[in-house]
C-alpha cells in the first residue's frame, strides 16, 4: 500500500505557524504534493527540513536526507508554488508545461517519476490551475491557456499508460467543481469562477476522452460532496458549505487499486491549517 496525499497550503509560512507540521507528523504520506506554498525558495527549504525529521522520526526514511523534495517557485511574487515530498525513489523530475512561458503559469506543475516499494514506477503531477475570475477576461484567459496545455501533457501521459507505460495520477487544487454534487450551492455559483459550463466541461473530457478516473468520486460513490475547500467568509466552514475542487485524477490501471481515501477535515474551524483539507487516498500498487 501507498498512500498519496494533496493538500493546498494556502501559504506553506502561514501552515506552519497554524500547526501543519503537527498533521505531518501523525500523517506522513509516501507521496505529499502541496499547491499554493507562496515563499521563496530561501523559506521552503527549512519548512522541508522539518517535515523531513518527521518522516525520519515515523520510520519512513532512514534520516531526513532520505526524503526526496522537489517544488516550484512562481515567478510573481506571493502566488502559486507547487511542491512535492516522497520517501520513494525518485527517479526522473520535471517542471511545467511546454508552451507555458509566462510569470503567471510558473510554480503550477511538476512531475515527479516514483518508484513504489514492489518495483513500479508512476508518474504524480502536482498540480495548481489558475482560480479565474468570471468578471476579468484575462484571469479567465490565463485559466483555459493553462488547461488547454493540461490537455497536451494528459494526452501524452494517457499514451503512455494504455501502452503498458508509466500508469499516472494527477494531483492537486484543479480550481473547478466537476458536478453539483461537487459544490453545496450549485445554482447559486452557476456564472461564478470554478462552476463555469466551460470549465466544468474541461473536467467532462479528462474522464470521458482521455479516460482519467477521478478517483475520490469513484470511491465515494454518488453522494454530496465530500467537500476539500471552504470559504473563509461567514460560517461557511461551520455550516459545511463547500466546494471539491480538490482531486486526484489517476490513469485506469492505477485507478483500480485504489482501496480508499480520507479528506482530513479539522475539527473546528481554529484548529484548521489551510482553507482546504488534505485529501489522502490509498493505493495497492
Amino acid at each position: 500500500m501507498i498512500t498519496i496525499t494533496t493538500s493546498n497550503m494556502n501559504g506553506i509560512r502561514a501552515a506552519r505557524r497554524k500547526g501543519v507540521e503537527t498533521w505531518a507528523g501523525r500523517n506522513t504520506p509516501d507521496v505529499w504534493c502541496m499547491q499554493e506554498v507562496r515563499a521563496p525558495q530561501s523559506e521552503i527549504d527549512p519548512i522541508f527540513d522539518a517535515f523531513a525529521f518527521d518522516y525520519a522520526t515515523r520510520g519512513k526514511v532512514s534520516d531526513p536526507s532520505g526524503l526526496n523534495r522537489m517544488n516550484e517557485v512562481c515567478r510573481v511574487k506571493g502566488r502559486a508554488g507547487v511542491g512535492l515530498v516522497t520517501d520513494l525513489e525518485v527517479v526522473a523530475r520535471r517542471h511545467g508545461l511546454p508552451g507555458l512561458d509566462e510569470d503567471v503559469d510558473s510554480g503550477r506543475w511538476i512531475e515527479a517519476d516514483v518508484v513504489t516499494p514492489q518495483g513500479y514506477t508512476l508518474t504524480v503531477a502536482c498540480v495548481y490551475v489558475h482560480a479565474g475570475n468570471a468578471d476579468d477576461e484575462t484571469k479567465m484567459a490565463q485559466k483555459y491557456r493553462f488547461l488547454d496545455a493540461m490537455l497536451v501533457r494528459m494526452g501524452q501521459l494517457r499514451d503512455e499508460a494504455a501502452r503498458g507505460g508509466r500508469q499516472a495520477v494527477l494531483c492537486g487544487d484543479f480550481n473547478i467543481a466537476h458536478t453539483p454534487l461537487d459544490i453545496r450551492n450549485a445554482k447559486a455559483n452557476e456564472t461564478h469562477a470554478g462552476f463555469l459550463p466551460a470549465e466544468r466541461a474541461y473536467v467532462d473530457k479528462w474522464l470521458d476522452e482521455y479516460e482519467f478516473v477521478d478517483v475520490m468520486r469513484d470511491l465515494a460513490g454518488d453522494i454530496q460532496g465530500p467537500y476539500t475547500w471552504w470559504s473563509q467568509r461567514g460560517r461557511a466552514f461551520d455550516n459545511n458549505v463547500g466546494w471539491r475542487i480538490d482531486y486526484q485524477f489517476a490513469t485506469p490501471e492505477l485507478a483500480e487499486t485504489a482501496r480508499g481515501f480520507v479528506i482530513d477535515k479539522a475539527p473546528t474551524y481554529d484548529m484548521r491549517w489551510s482553507d482546504h483539507a488534505p485529501l489522502t487516498i490509498t493505493y495497492d500498487v
